[in-house]
Order: C-alpha cells, then sequence, then structure tokens
C-alpha cells in the first residue's frame, strides 16, 4: 500500500514538473526572455507580446548559412507539419542583420513554410537577445572580403507566455522532436491565449 501510494505521489510530482522529452531539455521554471523589437519580415515591429498565445520554436540564424540554418529550418516545417500548425509558430531570428533585410527573410522563410515568422534587428540589439537566449554569435571575417556567422545551433521552445520552456540542441530528428513538442503541449498552454501583464 505504501509503494503504491509513493509511486503516485513520484508520478505526481514528475508530472508537475513537466514532460520527460526524449530529444531535449525541460527547463524546471520557465525563463522569461527580456523585452525586445525585432523588425519581421512585413516591416513591422516584432516583441514579445506578439509571441504570447501560442507556442513558439525560435531559431537563430542567417540565411548566407550554408549548411546548418537550412537544414533545420527544413526540419522544423516537417516537424510542425505533424503537430497541429496552427498550435505551433516558428521564428527565424537572423543574426545578420547587414545583408537579411525583411523582403530577403521574407523569400528565404516562404520556401520553408509560409506561415514562418522572421524578425532581425540593429546588431547590437540582435547581441543582447542572442545573450538573452544564451546563443553564441560571432562574426567571422573571410578572405576578399567576404563574412559568415558563427551562432549556436539550438532551438527553442516558448510557451504561450512567451518564455523559455524547453531546449533542444543537434542533432536533431523530426520525429523525436515531433513526438516531443506533442508531450510539452500540455504543459506550454497551447491554445489558451494568456494575459500579457
Amino acid at each position: 500500500m505504501c509503494a503504491a501510494f509513493a509511486g503516485y505521489w513520484l508520478a505526481q510530482q514528475l508530472d508537475r514538473a513537466g514532460p520527460r522529452l526524449a530529444s531535449g531539455t525541460w527547463l524546471p521554471r520557465p525563463k522569461p526572455v527580456g523585452e525586445f523589437a525585432l523588425t519581421d519580415i512585413n516591416g513591422r515591429s516584432l516583441t514579445p507580446a506578439d509571441l504570447r498565445g501560442a507556442p513558439t520554436l525560435v531559431f537563430f540564424g542567417f540565411t548566407h548559412c550554408p549548411d546548418v540554418c537550412p537544414t533545420t529550418l527544413l526540419l522544423l516545417a516537417q516537424v510542425r507539419k505533424r503537430v497541429a500548425p496552427a498550435e505551433m509558430r516558428v521564428l527565424f531570428i537572423s543574426v545578420d542583420p547587414q545583408r537579411d533585410t525583411a523582403p530577403v527573410l521574407s523569400a528565404y522563410l516562404r520556401a520553408f513554410d509560409p506561415a514562418f515568422r522572421g524578425g532581425t534587428a540593429a546588431a547590437p540589439a540582435i547581441a543582447r537577445l542572442a545573450k538573452d537566449f544564451g546563443v553564441a554569435v560571432s562574426r567571422v571575417e573571410l578572405p576578399g572580403g567576404d563574412y559568415t556567422m558563427d551562432h549556436s545551433a539550438v532551438v527553442f521552445l516558448l510557451d504561450a507566455d512567451a518564455r523559455i520552456a524547453a531546449i533542444f540542441t543537434p542533432p536533431f530528428d523530426a520525429g523525436a522532436l515531433a513526438a516531443d513538442l506533442k508531450r510539452a503541449a500540455p504543459f506550454l498552454g497551447a491554445g489558451e491565449p494568456r494575459s500579457s501583464s
């Protein structure tokens, strides 16, 4: 009897702590994201308030990225199709504001999923936002005057209050990530718009 009660109690505690993820790390407490103001692919302002109301997958990258960014965005498009698309948003934050203007971002993201959102800001604002998320970003000069951007290849899961709830790191697997998102859905406030206060 005591063993059964102990098992029940432990299961209740684990349920309160969040889902067990196969491909990521669920944070014991959601991490609030600091205030930011990006310019989205339509030239409008994008703030944390715009991300409230439904879960969002966030990925930092840039359109000239030769491999990691397109591979990750293709995977996120596949994942979004496997979960309820209307309840799972994807936000791509460009770390290369010099080249990634709103029209460039718009055309790039449309190739993966027309519903993807994108945004960027001046380099100092992106550096602050990347630091807030824990993403390493650095500009690397190349011969001939060109450059590339080094950045962490991490996918963040925001809950419906625009707080970081889970972190996913490579290697990514579409099936495992989709399964984790379905497991996490009851803990994210999906489909329940939350107050922005």
